[in-house]
This record gives structure tokens, sequence and C-alpha cells, in this order.
């Protein structure tokens, strides 16, 4: 193993104690495991397969690995490097997660340590044998093999070397390979806090290179990808490849925020070479031919050292506010899930004290929900369907008038086309049938003389009022249950999101299901059976009503009748169309015409006139029977015997008197609980833990961050130069540059501030957020420091985007 010694005054430069610190925390983070929930800033080496991404972490590290023309990396690499007084190695995996739990504990095992360089190699060879590389058919590892290198000539740095991406399968690499390796590949370059090296070489035509298409898909932008471009020295010169490639150089023909940088590497079947050697030759080789017009800032491995360190410094700083915003959201998510798992539970009383805590709980946000008061984090967002549905009482009220505006064009089994109020209105779709009032009289006329007593004739039977309103109120049944059918729907579905709020998906089920669900098909029995206690004075008494509205309205129809009556009888005397304001003028001499036809209006037919009067009766004591009737379900059947029995469904004194058997049944925890809590446990530890670290940094080091930063920006601001980035602009970026560091760090403390600020409340965590993913979603309150960072952040990112 060859160690190459460099000295650099840049790089002495970059290392200062306030840097150190601060890629030392993320670092931790890392060590923490932190990395497996958050994004962490890093520098990703990307690039397709032989196109010489591990000569250029060598170049990089100073390290010499064991590099054959025929092998390719099989598994992500990250290489941490550590300015310390003492050198030291160390060998460790982190496994991928979709290994079960003994196989990750298994290779976390897998931890070396050594005083020197020499046995790196035979390390490297035992962790492949722990990832069963070349066993089981497996040529690649989702693995990540971690290897420390400290030193007091290293540079500060941390890179991720990915395995080279795949164009088609081979006897030794299936399509299975192939796919594999693009997923790794992929899902480092998503993340966006990476920056993404990609290397081309000049072997090939970069148009034709994968890492090039899978770059622009993940940093859409171009802001977090450097461009690297290897094995120049393979080039004709003078030719149109090589004139090609030092315009890609320049950033003329892919163009990256970041820019562009060409190492010479050399070639590993030359024979024995040394580090030196090879950043001798590489010195040499861009002093001639196209390469020497180049900027030397583009060019060789010192100058990349520079770049990659403050790229990762400025990266870091960058993101440190929005890093701690995101751990304190995975943190609340944790919490809130451990909350609903509840504290362990052996124990008959530990099971029966969960579920009494658990009753509090509803009970509260169910009484809150019935009163309709939303304040509860519980209830979300209103404009959403999930928020919409825990609002019982909007629900319920939605309802109510749902089912009387139903039971207003859909109560009446008919309607009379030439009589109209708001309570019967005419219908405009088929379920109600259309008749005439003579239609109408017509049928009762049959009913009068089937029902005959000893009343007079022209009177009628009062209990006929009780056939008509009968016949006329069928549909009212169907239309009341179906009302009682829908509240229980969304009061099942108001329940079900309860008590997934309130306990754990595992426990969850079990519970609803078991104790929530019988109650809640009681309640709604005794609802329905109300129902029919108040339809049953319809169907088989007679009309009662001592309400004035009855007589009132029996008059109206009867004023509203001869209204029409004598309306017809005036025009056909004096042989008008409209009885309003004409400009004809009549003289009439002899009004006995007139006389004698109001004389006529008596109705002789004494049948006709009874059945009049009755169906006038029978419209009277519909509204009246409506109104109450409408009423009464909103009231007796919904809201005493349904919605006001919610809180008490699953109340504390019901779990007291629970049988063990039943408290073990619902409350017991399965070993997936156990696994679930232990697992929780442990992410809410390395997530607090991380919060932690990145708090100790902004408070002791808040003011040096600012000047890391600003150095960093003013060294890469003045330090290079070419076609789109100009001396003359190096004044404007480090005002610029300063004043976006500046802000940022005053941002930094500003999230650090509300994050401490007694009695602060953490921003709501969706239900399905918490449950279902690890997604991040932005707060809902308290952003102001968010906002402020994205908007400071440009600035900054604006002078780190000049490529050095």
């Amino acid at each position: 193993m060859v160690v190459q010694s460099f000295k650099n005054c840049v790089l002495d430069e970059l290392c200062s104690k306030d840097q150190l610190d601060l890629l030392d925390s993320v670092d931790r983070l890392r060590s923490q495991g932190i990395d497996h929930y958050v994004s962490l800033p890093q520098i990703i080496v990307c690039g397709d397969q032989s196109s010489g991404k591990s000569s250029v972490l060598e170049a990089i590290s100073g390290v010499s690995f064991p590099v054959k023309s025929n092998l390719c990396t099989r598994f992500p690499t990250e290489l941490v490097l550590r300015k310390t007084p003492h050198v030291g190695v160390s060998v460790s995996i982190v496994p991928d997660h979709s290994h079960n739990e003994a196989e990750r504990i298994s290779l976390s095992n897998f931890r070396e340590t050594l005083d020197g360089f020499h046995a790196l190699p035979e390390l490297i060879d035992n962790a492949k044998k722990a990832m069963a590389i070349g066993s089981f058919g497996r040529a690649f590892s989702k693995d990540l093999l971690r290897i420390e290198i400290s030193g007091p000539d290293r540079p500060h740095l941390t890179i991720v070397d990915l395995p080279g991406l795949i164009h088609s399968e081979t006897k030794q690499q299936s399509m299975a390979d192939v796919e594999l390796v693009q997923d790794v590949v992929k899902s480092y370059m998503k993340e966006p806090r990476s920056i993404i090296l990609a290397v081309v070489s000049t072997k090939n035509d970069y148009a034709n290179q994968i890492v090039l298409k899978l770059a622009r898909t993940a940093d859409k932008t171009g802001m977090r990808t450097l461009g690297v471009i290897t094995k120049p020295d393979t080039l004709i010169p003078g030719s149109d490849s090589e004139h090609m490639y030092a315009s890609l150089a320049q950033n003329l023909d892919v163009e990256f925020r970041l820019g562009w940088h060409v190492l010479r590497n050399m070639d590993s079947e030359t024979g024995a070479w040394s580090l030196p050697k090879r950043d001798a030759e590489e010195r040499r080789f861009f002093t001639e031919g196209i390469w020497s017009t180049l900027p030397e800032s583009i060019l060789g491995i010192a100058t990349l050292r520079e770049r990659l360190s403050r790229l990762l410094l400025g990266q870091i700083a960058a993101e440190l506010p929005g890093l701690i915003k995101e751990i304190e959201l995975k943190s609340t998510a944790c919490r809130t899930q451990l909350q609903k798992l509840g504290l362990p539970r052996a124990s008959i009383e530990e099971q029966r004290h969960y579920l009494l805590t658990l009753s509090q709980t509803f009970q509260s946000l169910s009484k809150a929900a019935t009163d309709g008061t939303y304040n509860n984090d519980f209830f979300g967002e209103a404009r959403s369907d999930a928020g919409y549905q825990k609002r019982i009482r909007a629900v319920v009220q939605n309802l109510n008038q749902s089912f009387a505006d139903t039971m207003t064009r859909e109560g009446h089994h008919y309607a009379i086309t030439d009589y109209c109020d708001e309570d019967t209105a005419p219908a405009c779709n088929t379920k109600v049938k259309q008749y005439t009032r003579a239609q109408v009289l017509d049928r009762i006329k049959i009913l009068i003389k089937r029902t005959r007593g000893c009343e007079l004739s022209g009177t009628f039977n009062p209990m006929i009022i009780s056939d008509l309103f009968l016949e006329r109120s069928r549909p009212w049944q169907v239309l009341a249950t179906s009302h009682i059918d829908q509240v229980a729907r969304a009061v099942t579905s108001f329940l079900q999101h309860l008590i997934s709020h309130i306990a754990d998906a595992s426990i969850g089920g079990i519970l609803f299901q078991t104790l929530v669900e019988p109650a809640l098909e009681s309640i709604v029995k005794d609802a329905k059976r109300k129902t029919a206690d108040l339809l049953a004075p319809h169907k088989y008494g007679h009309p009662i009503t001592y309400n004035h509205y009855f007589t009132e309205t029996v008059q109206q129809i009867k004023r509203e009748r001869s209204r029409v009556e004598l309306t017809c009888l005036i025009k056909d005397v004096f042989g008008v169309e409209s009885l309003g304001p004409s400009a004809r003028e009549y003289v009439i001499q002899d009004y006995r015409p007139l006389l004698n036809a109001l004389m006529e209006r008596n109705n002789p037919d004494m049948n006709q006139y009874a059945c009049s009067e009755a169906l006038d009766c029978m419209q009277a004591y519909y509204k009246v029977a409506f109104k109450r009737f409408v009423d009464d379900v909103a009231v007796e059947a919904v809201e005493t015997n349904l919605i006001a029995k919610l809180s008490d469904i699953l109340s504390p004194i019901k779990v007291t008197y629970l049988t063990a058997d039943v408290v073990t049944g619902v409350a017991g925890e399965s070993e997936q609980s156990r696994s679930k809590r232990k697992q929780l446990t442990n992410r809410l530890d390395v997530l607090v833990q991380g919060l932690e670290t990145c708090r100790q940094f902004v408070v002791g080091n808040l003011h040096g961050t600012r000047d890391v930063a600003i150095r960093s920006a003013r060294s890469d601001s003045s330090g290079f130069s070419s076609p789109f980035y100009g001396r003359e602009s190096d004044e404007a970026d480090e005002n610029g540059s300063q004043d976006g560091v500046e802000a940022l760090s005053d941002s930094a403390h500003e999230v650090l501030s509300a994050s401490q600020a007694p009695g602060r409340e953490e921003p709501p965590i969706p239900d399905d957020e918490v449950i279902a993913s690890d997604e991040i979603v932005e707060p809902v309150n308290d952003d102001r420091g968010l906002r402020a960072i994205t908007g400071k952040k440009k600035k900054l990112k604006k002078a780190r985007e000049v490529p050095s």
C-alpha cells in the first residue's frame, strides 16, 4: 500500500479549527447512522464502468488502492479523510436496509482498525466476503464500505465512490446487476444534499455515457454537479475529439453550474507507479498542447482537492439550518408514533393503564369534534377530505340539511302540478309521480265512496285524511333510514380516523373491531329504532295536531284556489287575457253577468266538494307533519341517540370494567409491536443525538462557520476564470458571498433559537405521513426561519456557483 504525502497551503488554510469542527460534526452524524433517515451533505463519485473513478479517488486521497482494468467497484465506498496528528485506518460496513435484523447486526459488527496502510487491501477483501460478494451469484452489493483514513498530511474530505454504471449484461454481469448498480447510483444522486462528481472518460463519446443522463435527471438545474474528464492522454493531439473534450472542460457543451475539471491518471497496465510520479506526469501533460490553453484552476488533482474541499464545506454550511429543521420534524414523527405505541405493557395492569390513557384521549377528541371545536392538531386541514371527515359536527350538520332538502324534493309520493309550495316543490326527477289537482280529486272520490260512514253527503270521514296522508308520505321511511345510514357511515369514518390518531396501527385495528365497532353498531340500532318510533304515528295512528299552522294553511290553500278561480271568471266575463293595467277603455253598463257568474260558483256536486275539502286538509296536515318529522329525525334520532353517545363508546369507566381476557386481547403487545417500538426508539435516539450535535456546533461555532464559508466563497470566487465567469465580477461575488453567508448564519441562529424556545410547539405531522412513510412535509407553522434561509441561501449559492 503506497501512501502519498502532500502539503498544500490552500488545503492547510481550509483546515482551520472551525472548519474541522463543521466537517467532524457531519461525520459524527453519519457515524451515528442519521443518514439512514435524513440526507447529509456529501460528495458522490459516479461514472460509467472503467471511467477511471477509482483512480480519481486514489489521486484525491493520496492512498493507492489495488486497481485493475478488468475489475470495478462492487459496492458503494465511503472514503473519510481527516487531518489528525496520528496515522490511522479503520474499515467498517454500513448495511443496507434490505437486510433482515440478523444480517444487519452481523454486517454492523464488521469493524477493523489499523495503525498503518499495509493491511488495508486484506481488510477490503474481508469486507467483500462479509458482504457475500462473489457468493450466491452476487456480483454487487448495496452495503456501504466505510474507510476512514487519518493522518497529519490528509485533506479534510469525505467522498462516496459508487459502482460503475454498466451498459449491457455480460457473462460476469447479469441484467439484474445492471439494474442494481443503476438503482444504487440513482438513490445517491437523488439526495438533494449530495454533490455529484460525474466522471467521464475520453475513451468513449461523452454523449454515450450513462452518467451524464442520470446526473441531468437527478440534478435538472446542474446546481450540484461537477464534471470530471479523465484519460485525456488517450486522445490524439489536434484531433476533433481532443477539441471536443477541451470545449467540454470549459463548460461550453454540457453545462454544469459547478463547471468541469480534467485529470490525467496513470494506466494500471503500465506497471508499477507511485502517486508522486502520477502527479508529476499530470503536471507535465497539462503544460503541452491544447490543455496548456485552459485555466490551471480546472486542471490537475491539486486544484480538484481544493475545489472539492470548498464545495463540501460550503454545502454543509448552507444546509445545516435546513438539516436541523428536518431532524426536528423526523424526531416529532418518531415521538408521535411512539406515543401511539405507548409504554411496554407485559402485565394486565400495564395493559389496562394503556387503554385508560387511550380512552381519555378518545373522550377528549370525540367531545371536541361533536362540539365543533377543532383546535387540536388531530383535525388537520379542513380543505382535505380527511380533515373534513374528522369534523363530525360539520359533517352531521350538512347531512341533516341534505336530508331536509331531499325530503322536500322526494318526500311526497306524488306532486300536484298545478299547486306548489316550499315543502312540496315540484320534482324534476322520475321518483315523484306527477298529477293535476283534477286527477287527484278523481282518486279521492273513489276512496270516499269506499270509506263512507254515517257522515252527511258533502262531508267526509275524518279518517280519510289518514289514508291520503299515508299515501302521500310513503317515501319517508326509506329516506329517513337512508339518512341514518349516511350519518352512521360518517361516524364510522370519524372513529377510524380517531383510533388511528391515538393508537398505533397494530393496536388500532383490534381496538376498533373489539370495542368501538360493536358499541357503534348498538348506537346505530338505537338510532334506527328511534326513527321507526318517529314514523309510527304517521303510519299507524290518526292525524293529530294542535298547531294553529294547520288551520292557517287550510285557509291559505282555499284562498289561493279561490284566487285562481276568480281570476279565470273575470277574464271570461270581460274578455281579457290579463287583470293588469290596459290602455283599452271599457264602459260596462250591465254588471249582471258578473253577478250571475259569481253566484254560479257554488259547486252543486257534493262529492266533488267533499273531495276538495279533504284534499285541502290533507295538504295542510302534510306540511305540519313534514316540518315536525324532519326536525324530530335530526334531534331525536341523530343527535340524541347517535352523536351524543359517541364519547361514551370508549370511556374510562367501560375500560375499568373490561375483563382481563378482553384487555389482554386488545392491549396485549405483539412481537411486531415490540420490534417497532425498539426500531422507533433507536431512530429517535439517533435523531436526538444528531440534533444535539448540530445544535452544539451552531452554538459554539456560529461565527466561526460564517468565517469558514466566507473564506471558502472568497477563495472559490477568485480562483477561477472562464468564458462564463470573468474576473470583473470577483468583487461583486465576494460581497454577495459575504452578505449571503452572514444572512445564512443569522438564519441558522434563528432556526436554532426557535427550536429551543420554551413552550415551542412542534408543527403538526399529518397522520398518513406519520404512519405510512418517512417523507418530510414542510411545516405549516413557524416557517419564518426556513423562508428566510431559502431566500438567503440563493445568494450564497450564487457565490459558490463559480467553478474554481
